[in-house]
């Protein structure tokens, strides 16, 4: 492990202003071999120091490690099927195009649907979910994968519809279920969840409200900070939840463990249910899976991963990869949206990061 050279890049990435604060974690089947908090919440100087119990906004992290997890386990307990026509649960999902558009190609981005609407954020789901359903698909569905928020925000009502009950509390039960095999994520003090409590924002790591929110102008800290989900009371399907390193790090761990064949993991991160979860897509040229994205050496993960690996990014400034082959996953938290840089500088601190790290 080249610890000190991640340390550096991080450090540098903070001086260069890509991000002001960041908690990188990094661990195996049998438990964490790196963990470390750099910077400060703000740019400010005099703002608090980050540290193991800052949270943050995971953007779409929220995707497979929430969504994807509901997905699978509605799978198990109410008969979702990965084939089941999108129409059957929407009425004005209708049209010759879409009549072909099932579950597994929203989880795969290969609805036809585009990144996000023309316009600003609707007001609530009802009006969410008319916009999406009228909104003219880019490409015909399943012929390839176009990244797509709108898409996600579609499977989250559909899983609050299939689920009987909010993505929140859906989460929550699955979290404890993992959680009384994977201890570390039951006794972690700041859990995975969607909307912190009032009482954990002094240690929430701020955001600022992108030029077309509504919300410009001001910071956001425990408010999510996608306009998306901000319209939806902050929990939706692509975006919302809050988390630090260590519960990231544990729900990683969790998952690797499953992939790697630890049978004590239960649905629905059993090994049977993440090897689904993270089988390369048939889409054609797509490195999605279900939720997950896949390795490619073009990819935020670096070029030293194994062709196994897969994991996911968020707009924020966070990423979690996981590496079943080489028993490891990497967990990189930061809160880039606070006045920090491009999407591009970003990925290549990623990229380094992973690659610095590929020796743990």
């Amino acid at each position: 492990m080249n610890a000190d050279a991640a340390r550096a890049l991080i450090r540098q990435a903070i001086v260069r202003r890509v991000f002001p604060a960041a908690v990188v974690q990094v661990g195996a089947s049998a438990g964490v071999v790196f963990d470390e908090a750099f910077g400060r919440v703000t740019f400010d100087d005099e703002s608090a120091e980050a540290t193991a119990d800052t949270e943050f906004d995971l953007a779409s992290l929220t995707k497979p490690i929430a969504a994807t997890a509901i997905a699978l386990q509605l799978m198990e307990s109410a008969g979702l099927r990965l084939d089941d026509p999108v129409a059957a649960f929407f009425p004005e999902w209708r049209g010759r195009d879409r009549e072909r558009v099932v579950v597994q190609d929203l989880l795969e981005h290969a609805s036809g649907l585009p990144a996000r609407l023309v316009d600003a954020a609707p007001g609530g789901r009802r009006e969410f979910e008319h916009e999406i359903c009228a909104t003219a698909l880019e490409y015909t569905p399943g012929s390839k994968s176009i990244y797509s928020d709108l898409g996600f925000v579609l499977l989250g009502f559909l899983l609050e519809d299939r689920g009987g009950a909010p993505l929140a509390p859906q989460f929550d039960a699955i979290r404890a279920t993992v959680g009384s095999v994977e201890t570390r994520l039951a006794d972690i003090r700041a859990p995975l969840e969607f909307k912190p409590p009032a009482s954990n924002r002094a240690r929430i790591a701020p955001t600022i409200p992108m030029d077309d929110d509504a919300r410009r102008g001001r910071t956001l800290r425990g408010e999510v900070h996608d306009s998306y989900a901000a319209a939806l009371g902050g929990i939706a399907g692509h975006a919302g939840l809050f988390g630090t390193g260590a519960s990231v790090g544990a729900f990683a761990r969790a998952v690797l463990r499953a992939a790697r064949g630890d049978a004590a993991i239960p649905s629905p991160l059993s090994p049977a249910l993440v090897r689904l979860a993270t089988t390369k897509s048939r889409v054609p040229e797509s490195s999605r899976a279900l939720g997950w994205d896949t390795m490619l050496a073009s990819s935020s993960c670096g070029t030293r991963m194994s062709p196994s690996a897969f994991g996911h990014v968020g707009y924020t400034g966070t990423s979690v990869w996981i590496d079943p082959e080489r028993d490891r996953y990497f967990v990189l938290l930061t809160n880039r949206a606070c006045g920090g840089g491009t999407l591009d500088e970003m990925r290549e601190v990623r990229r380094a990061f992973h690659d610095a790290m590929a020796d743990t």
